[in-house]
């Protein structure tokens, strides 16, 4: 696909446009289109999850806004000194991030919150157009494989010559670095696998290697 930042109307995976559709007719006053990146315009790193959930960024039109796994973010964000408050409610409301920005790697609701691979790959090209036009981003944080990969497909790498291990730390052909996380949805979290101090700890960590104050 051409690469373009955002496209706030692409029907490209006719089975996610169909979807965000029906769940617009569902739930009238949704936002239900593709979900914009959020964040810091010029910022040192990026956090990527998976893509929009129903009731979340669907429903809100800002990544991780609404839903459970936006909880967690939101609050190590705040935390660590990125985030301006704990809480988001709503793209209306004042939160601003410093030095991060929040995206996915597929901008549209899928189906039991799982993308196809041939989605995922044909919505990599606005992935793509955010890692080249944010040159200052240095660190990127994937929230689970589909994520990992899509960076990695994103900077041209090769998914078998980098293995996905929550907080491992993964240095890109141009010098970038990728750490990975679990990522803090509402099962990761209540089943423990991920704790948050084990999550604050990678986000701190990412907030370092991007030259950002701790």
């Amino acid at each position: 696909m051409r690469e373009s930042l955002f496209d706030p109307g692409c029907r490209r995976c006719p089975r996610l446009a169909d979807f965000r559709e029906d769940s617009a007719r569902r739930h009238p006053g949704y936002h239900a289109a593709p979900v914009p990146a959020f964040g810091d315009p010029d910022p040192r790193w990026l956090i990527v999850g998976l893509a929009p959930g129903m009731h979340g960024a669907n429903r809100t039109g800002r990544p991780f806004t609404g839903d459970h796994a936006g909880i967690l973010l939101y609050e190590t964000l705040y935390a660590i000194g990125a985030a301006s408050r704990a809480v988001s409610e709503s793209r209306d409301d004042d939160l601003r991030l410093f030095g991060v920005r929040v995206t996915n790697a597929v901008k549209c609701l899928p189906p039991e919150n799982k993308p196809t691979p041939a989605e995922a790959r044909e919505c990599n090209g606005f992935l793509r157009a955010e890692y080249v036009a944010h040159a200052s981003v240095r660190v990127l944080v994937a929230l689970g494989r589909i994520a990992h990969d899509s960076i990695l497909d994103a900077a041209g790498e090769k998914r078998s010559a980098f293995k996905f291990g929550h907080a491992a730390e993964h240095r890109l052909a141009d010098g970038r670095w990728l750490v990975d996380s679990y990522h803090c949805s509402r099962y990761n979290t209540q089943t423990r696998r991920l704790t948050a101090e084990m999550f604050r700890a990678v986000l701190a960590r990412a907030r370092t290697l991007a030259g950002e104050e701790s």
